[in-house]
């Protein structure tokens, strides 16, 4: 990806710490593409009726990483309470996603790969919390 190259092009300053942010986008666009190929392998399951929630949690958790990777990329006019409350929303849905993709994980590989990708972004989220304190 060319995150942290597109992060240091930015001609003003940035708030936060640049490799930080990059690898938190990173970390949230991998979560939204686990997320959404897990959802669709759910769907090719012959169980699909049991994976409902898992899917539905799946499709969740990628639309607010992704909306938090775009509000991460943007840094004119940043306001810290704003992307606060999003990093926030996010780090919550991927924690919602990664524990009900783990009690899928036994039965699915699907699941137990978007379960890390997912707990890899909650890291993420949580490194940058604490860089916006």
């Amino acid at each position: 990806m060319r995150t942290a190259e597109m992060m240091q092009t930015y001609p003003a300053e940035i708030n936060l710490d640049r490799d930080l942010l990059a690898r938190t986008v990173d970390a949230l666009v991998a979560c939204a593409q686990a997320c959404t190929a897990c959802a669709d392998a759910c769907l090719s399951e012959d169980m699909v009726a049991d994976l409902r929630t898992c899917i539905r949690t799946d499709l969740d958790c990628a639309d607010i990483c992704e909306v938090t990777a775009r509000v991460l990329s943007r840094h004119t006019g940043y306001d810290a309470n704003i992307t606060r409350a999003q990093v926030q929303a996010c780090m919550q849905a991927c924690k919602s996603c990664g524990d009900e993709c783990e009690a899928h994980a036994g039965h699915h590989e699907h699941c137990r790969i978007c379960a890390e990708a997912c707990r890899a972004c909650e890291q993420a989220c949580a490194e940058l919390l604490a860089a916006i304190g």
